[in-house]
């Protein structure tokens, strides 16, 4: 009996649609869950006929691989990947593969990577995006972990994957232990950036403007024909064309609170971590986190009434200014993104292909974009540069949407409209460009009430001094220096 080239572990709706991809790409695959009747029902229906092996115990999953051994894991992160590597490792042989396809988290992806190494196996954390139609039909994929399993695994994933259109694959090796995860939770943290700004910029559009959801979604699909061409821009129009059950806009239907599992928040943390400027991702976390707190906000509304200024503009100027306001503010939030991937690559001594990441993030990804070339383009013309905004076209892009982005941002604080996302990165714009900032105050503040000391304009960087401000009342020792 012919055994499977790999087998798959997890088949809810990512893990069933990337077996059948699989599959319809001619390769055998040996399915197993752990829940009673989900391998039969899937056997029974989808891939009855098809060149699945069904297992119902991780001994039989095991049994009917080739070797070496090829397992992915498609299960939620978390304790139940921990589990099932312990009860993996000691029914593989040497050099067999464990693949993580899910939403790990990237430390817990560098300890696996270890623990597995350690015990003869190798390991691949793969960030997978793209929801459920990408693992059918082709998602971005973003492999790390031991780069041994790499070329085992390399046919397998870049043939499943998403192509660009000259045919390249959008899944390539990222780096070691936990590259990967760390790369696709940088891809989620910018996904969260990207649709908070299109949430901003549709707000505005019915709040501020007054318009309806069928001239929204013409906005919209005018938008996605030029520079803001991308998944989600398309799937926003689509959504304002969809109906409810008594022909209002569905949309209008729909709770205001936003859900999130956490990878917006480990991009957050880890940009702290890193003492990263991710202002405008940071921004996308708390909106939502604001969202959730429905019934307090209903309540504070019948309290709190603020001024607002109505608009009076010219309409049409005023939807041009908003797209070039979202683009320019879309440019800040990925140089963001890649800062801290830069900053990450260091401290964890990866070899990151910048250039790649962004053509692996070009097609099949949530976040898929025409924009996405460009980084490509930026990075090929100098892969060292400092930030995406110092690169010619994006900088272009930056100054001939400063004057709209200004204009956007002012009508909708005028309004009483929220708009952390565009007003976050207008002024992460702002703040890097500006050669003085006002941190010189901050520095003395620190040094009147804790002695922490500060650097001169006039001397070397370096140098520390501390000023007695109290005049001797305190005394004049300073604090040793040191930044968390």
């Amino acid at each position: 009996m012919k055994k499977a080239d790999i087998g798959m572990i997890g088949m809810a709706v990512m893990g069933e649609n990337l077996s059948m991809n699989m599959e319809r790409h001619g390769y055998t695959v040996a399915v197993y869950d752990v829940w009673d009747g989900v391998v039969d029902k899937f056997m029974d229906g989808r891939g009855k006929g098809k060149n699945f092996i069904p297992t119902h115990s991780f001994e039989e999953l095991i049994d009917n691989l080739e070797k070496p051994r090829v397992v992915m894991m498609m299960i939620r992160a978390g304790s139940p990947v921990d589990e099932t590597i312990d009860k993996l490792l000691p029914i593989l042989d040497k050099g067999d593969i464990i693949i993580d396809g899910g939403n790990s988290h990237f430390p817990d992806t560098q300890r696996r990577c270890k623990k597995v190494e350690d015990a003869g196996m190798l390991y691949i954390g793969t960030g997978v995006s793209g929801g459920a139609e990408g693992a059918f039909i082709g998602p971005s994929m973003m492999p790390g972990g031991s780069h041994t399993a790499w070329e085992r695994v390399k046919p397998i994933l870049q043939d499943i994957c998403a192509k660009v259109d000259d045919g390249t694959p959008c899944c390539d090796w990222v780096g070691e232990d936990g590259a990967g995860h760390f790369v696709k939770m940088v891809h989620n943290g910018i996904e969260y950036g990207d649709m908070q700004l299109i949430c901003e910029a549709y707000q505005i559009m019915r709040d501020v403007l007054g318009m309806t959801a069928d001239e929204m979604h013409e906005v919209f699909a005018d938008w996605n024909k030029g520079e803001l061409d991308s998944y989600l821009i398309s799937i926003t129009a689509d959504i304002l064309t969809r109906k409810d059950e008594d022909g209002s806009p569905l949309v209008d239907k729909i709770l205001d609170t936003a859900g999130q599992k956490g990878t917006g928040k480990w991009t957050g943390i880890t940009a702290l971590d890193e003492g990263v400027a991710l202002t405008l991702i940071g921004e996308a976390v708390f909106a939502r986190c604001l969202s959730a707190i429905k019934e307090e906000r209903v309540a504070a509304s019948k309290v709190i009434k603020g001024h607002t200024t109505p608009f009076a503009g010219d309409k049409a100027q005023f939807i041009a200014d908003l797209k070039n306001a979202l683009y320019a503010s879309k440019i800040v939030s990925y140089a963001q993104g890649y800062n801290l991937m830069r900053s990450a690559a260091k401290t964890y001594n990866w070899n990151l292909n910048y250039g790649g990441i962004a053509l692996m993030w070009r097609g099949g990804c949530i976040i898929r974009s025409v924009f996405l070339g460009k980084i490509k383009e930026a990075f090929d013309k100098n892969p060292d540069i400092t930030n995406l905004m110092l690169d010619d076209y994006f900088k272009t892009a930056l100054e001939n949407a400063e004057e709209s982005w200004r204009r956007v941002c002012a009508a909708g604080m005028l309004a009483g409209v929220p708009m952390p996302a565009m007003t976050s990165a207008l002024s992460y714009f702002d703040g890097y460009r500006c050669e003085r900032l006002p941190a010189n105050l901050l520095q003395a503040q620190r040094d009147y009430f804790g002695a922490h000391t500060y650097e001169r304009i006039d001397a070397e960087r370096g140098k520390f001094f501390h000023t007695d401000w109290n005049n001797g009342e305190v005394g004049d020792t300073a604090s040793t220096q040191y930044n968390v």
